[in-house]
């Protein structure tokens, strides 16, 4: 009897016809050997389907071809509904897992300091379409370790900071995500939504390891995500934005937003997006506001 906590990875595809293949052995070649795989194919317009459909031939694994395409946050709920596994992998077709990615991360769930843990992330190696080295999320030593590790833990202040976290790297408990009741279908892309609502509610712990390889494809949403004409994503950051002034608590974590805020304002005159410019910059006002207020209540108190 296996006595390994099980892991579901669920693998969503979308026009992953190149890649498709070699990111689904990267799973199946795991050193993990206790996994559920549930593939899900967002209505793609290549070959990806029949790729995906020689590679299931005689092996037990579930797959779901959606008829339309209803976007990366509806697609995994719609996979996660049907997950057993009490650890959940979100994976694009075209980025890769390590072989001891999953043994590696359930290894740190299982050795946390950490009680309240609820995702695990490590660092990524970003490739090009034909599999070239770009960089790594964190820069390496001598010895293939971060230079720099990121925060572990409370993380909440920093990632609502600034950007971090890989998406690609999180193994994550799936009572987070049921308790997050998934992804928020209302936005465009997920992780940053995920990243703010269960940091907020959860521990996170990194792996100081190399454990995913996530290909830069010209047409993905991380290229389009500054991008004029590509995807606009502006409009989900914004209401991820909104959002976190209700999940803060004090002036720090509002002044963390704050930065990101600028960020993002910069993005809207980098792409001449001037409704979201005025968005962001109203959202800027009433965060300043409240640490005014925030700020004069101290004195007061003070005083008395």
């Amino acid at each position: 009897m296996n006595k390994k906590p099980l892991v579901t990875v669920i693998c969503i595809c979308h026009n992953h016809m190149d890649y498709v293949v070699e990111s689904l052995n990267s799973v199946i070649n795991q050193t993990y050997n206790n996994i559920e795989i549930i593939i899900i194919d967002d209505a793609s317009k290549d070959d990806s389907i029949i790729k995906i459909k020689e590679w299931i031939a005689h092996k037990d694994i579930l797959f779901i071809e959606n008829k339309e395409n209803i976007g990366n946050t509806k697609t995994f709920n719609k996979a996660l509904a049907l997950a057993k596994g009490e650890y959940i992998l979100d994976l694009a077709t075209d980025d890769i897992l390590t072989t001891t990615c999953i043994e590696n991360q359930i290894y740190r769930f299982k050795n946390s300091k950490y009680k309240n843990l609820g995702v695990v992330f490590s660092n990524m190696e970003r490739i090009d379409e034909n599999g070239n080295h770009i960089s790594y999320q964190y820069d390496l030593n001598n010895e293939n370790k971060a230079k720099q590790k990121p925060p572990t833990g409370d993380i909440y202040k920093f990632i609502i900071h600034s950007y971090f976290l890989s998406a690609p790297t999180m193994l994550i408990k799936k009572n987070v995500l049921k308790k997050l009741k998934g992804y928020d279908e209302n936005l465009s892309y997920e992780d940053l939504d995920f990243w703010f609502r269960s940091s907020r509610l959860f521990e996170y712990d990194y792996v100081d390891k190399v454990l995913v390889k996530k290909r830069i494809l010209k047409e993905s949403l991380s290229s389009n995500f500054t991008k004029r004409r590509g995807i606009n994503l502006g409009k989900s950051t914004y209401k991820v934005c909104k959002k976190a002034i209700y999940l803060n608590k004090n002036k720090e974590e509002h002044k963390a937003l704050i930065n990101r805020i600028i960020y993002e304002l910069r993005l809207a005159i980098k792409n001449y997006n001037v409704i979201l410019f005025i968005k962001f910059f109203a959202l800027l006002l009433r965060l300043q506001t409240k640490i005014w207020i925030s700020s004069q209540w101290d004195r007061l108190q003070f005083l008395f």
